[in-house]
């Protein structure tokens, strides 16, 4: 039993977390406790992250001091904005340069040292100036100037704000909030995870979220709400309608971005939950096309059994259409999501380091054996 192989670690535990479950066969999520519908419609992403870091909801006092805290570590320094702007002019991916810009944050942090609390608080500084640079980098490429942030406005505001320029509506502010407490926590994903080995060898905090970020880029994981808008942009371009377009697609043998999920085999809650923001979305703007073909996927693709088949709508399927109405580029989406997620690796690695093991394990060997070794001058 101890040599039985599990491919991709299925099925095999490596930790204890108090932070969140995923029940995959009724569509939950929880974090510490908490229903996720419940988080993202009564608290703040401040709120989460601070339940995430510290065990419980804040008071109102406890979430004042620790916006403020937040709110003081937005900016971003001159170093790194002009590389973040020397990897714009030079073309290269969203992603590619976050996991630049953030390994490059540790050269101005003033603390050092291998404690859960110097791990919180690197973290801070990580999670408020990750949105800075996302921002600068967009508006760089786009020929604009960064702006700087606003310390009178939320986590998800500010971030609207320094990538259009434009303070957010309340709809829109809302909402993009509640995406990033979607997307804050879920288990021991392969980025997670990723951080949380990291993490193990004790290296520092921003060791765990670069190496978060390099595991995100990759298209199995992070790319998927990409893929699903640009589908929805395919076809719109073709004039088809949405369902035939499905079929034809499914016919030569083509997959439906946004279906189906690792853990999931139910409608993902969080798509619950932004499917109902994308319609608050296309009301306030009048605008319900990317709502229509959403839904009408949705419904025609659960009429062909794919959910009786345990191949649902991921929370993918839903947040491609609600950041392309909150005016977001596509290939912005996913850090985007590590935006968020850096609020749950710093948890992981925190929490991990608390009662720390290195993660070692080890694989099965298939080369040769008994090979017979020959000097060079005779190969």
């Amino acid at each position: 039993m101890a040599d039985e192989l599990k491919r991709g670690l299925e099925g095999v535990l490596v930790a204890e977390s108090d932070l969140s479950y995923v029940d995959g066969e009724v569509g939950k999520l929880v974090y510490r406790g908490y229903d996720i519908e419940d988080l993202a419609r009564g608290a703040s992403y401040e709120e989460v992250l601070y339940l995430l870091w510290h065990g419980s909801l804040p008071t109102a006092a406890e979430l004042d001091a620790f916006t403020a805290d937040l709110v003081a570590e937005r900016d971003v320094d001159d170093d790194v904005i002009e590389t973040v702007r020397a990897l714009a002019d030079a073309g290269e991916r969203p992603m590619a340069a976050l996991r630049t810009a953030t390994s490059m944050l540790s050269a101005y942090d003033p603390d050092d040292g291998d404690s859960e609390e110097t791990t919180l608080t690197q973290g801070r500084r990580i999670t408020a100036k990750i949105p800075t640079v996302l921002a600068a980098f967009e508006r760089v490429r786009q020929g604009n100037e960064p702006v700087a942030p606003d310390p009178d406005l939320s986590h998800a505001g500010n971030f609207l704000y320094m990538l259009t320029g434009t303070e957010p509506d309340p709809v829109s502010e809302e909402t993009f909030d509640m995406a990033l407490t979607l997307h804050a926590d879920h288990g021991l994903n392969a980025s997670t995870f990723t951080a949380m080995v990291i993490g193990s060898t004790m290296a520092d905090v921003y060791s765990g979220v670069t190496g978060g970020i390099g595991a995100l880029s990759g298209p199995l994981h992070g790319g998927a709400n990409q893929d699903v808008m640009e589908v929805l942009h395919e076809i719109d371009a073709s004039s088809k309608d949405p369902v035939q377009w499905v079929k034809d697609t499914r016919d030569d043998g083509g997959r439906i971005p946004g279906f189906g999920h690792r853990v999931y085999k139910v409608k993902d809650p969080r798509a619950k939950i932004l499917e109902e923001k994308l319609r608050d979305l296309s009301e306030s703007s009048g605008d319900t096309k990317w709502l229509d073909y959403t839904t009408a996927i949705e419904e025609h693709l659960t009429d062909q059994g794919l959910v009786e088949k345990g191949i649902a709508p991921n929370v993918d399927f839903y947040s491609g259409s609600v950041y392309d109405s909150l005016g977001i580029p596509v290939d912005m989406y996913t850090p985007i999501f590590a935006m968020s997620r850096a609020g749950g690796w710093i948890a992981h690695v925190a929490e991990y380091q608390e009662d720390n093991r290195l993660i070692r394990p080890r694989a099965r060997y298939t080369g040769p054996e008994n090979a017979e070794f020959v000097p060079i001058d005779e190969r």
